[in-house]
């Protein structure tokens, strides 16, 4: 079991907060493939991880993260036209992620650096802050990538993996994804804004293609058609920072 700070948006953490998403898909940028008897482990990116994923099918979890696949074989490995391939990828089932979202602490602390701000200290999270904006004492915005452990709130232990082109996603992978129906028709991600400011909202006639525009929105035009490989999350959500939800059960 491992853990993993995951930084999510104020509309995922209001989905999360609401019990509308469940799942999370994350580009595949790495995999750390496994030592031989003839070679060191060795971590794939960029191109060579491309050409790794090549045709790729049959992916299949072996123990924890582990993964092997198939794949066109290297030209060094010819005549063979296969190949397969052995990797650490993303997370596996009992990891827990902790969310780190955008957040604020008391405007006094505005020049005391995230590590040093006292973990007895009164910390809101932007997506749902109100005490400090109500009184006049809000401090500057913090990016959830700052964030500490300490501060988070919610707990995403993992339930299932899988490794998947991002266009295999489901109507019902959509909708776990926090996609959910418009009081208008069609569906929507409450918060997330129409990249055309003359629209009141962003909204799509099914939860698949609400979920393929939002995903141009977060990673830029044309990055659903490129239809990448992706690990598919799925998990429970806990309303509790981890630490104290260790403590719960143990």
């Amino acid at each position: 079991m491992a853990d993993h700070g995951k930084l999510f948006s104020a509309p995922m953490v209001l989905a999360l907060l609401a019990g509308t998403k469940t799942q999370t898909r994350r580009l595949l940028t790495e995999a750390q493939v496994f030592a031989t008897p003839e070679t060191k482990a060795f971590t794939l990116r960029g191109d060579d991880l491309d050409r790794a994923l090549q045709n790729a099918s049959g992916f299949r979890r072996l123990d924890g993260n582990g993964w092997f696949w198939e794949a066109d074989a290297f030209e060094w490995q010819e005549p063979a036209l296969r190949t397969g391939g052995m990797a650490h990828i993303g997370y596996a089932p009992g990891d827990r992620l902790w969310v780190r979202e955008a957040w604020h602490a008391a405007r006094s602390l505005d020049r005391t650096a995230p590590r040093d701000i006292p973990r007895d200290a009164d910390i809101e999270c932007a997506a749902t802050a109100r005490g400090y904006a109500e009184i006049g004492l809000k401090g500057k915005l913090r990016a959830s990538m700052h964030m500490p452990r300490w501060a988070s709130r919610l707990t995403l232990p993992v339930t299932e993996v899988s490794v998947q082109r991002l266009h295999d996603i489901t109507e019902e992978d959509a909708r776990a994804e926090g996609v959910v129906p418009h009081p208008n028709g069609g569906f929507w991600v409450p918060g997330f804004e129409h990249p055309n400011p003359d629209f009141p909202y962003l909204a799509r006639p099914t939860a698949r293609e609400m979920y393929a525009a939002l995903w141009d929105v977060i990673n830029g035009s044309g990055a659903w058609l490129a239809n990448p490989w992706v690990t598919a999350t799925s998990f429970d959500v806990v309303q509790r920072n981890i630490d104290e939800q260790e403590v719960a059960n143990g």
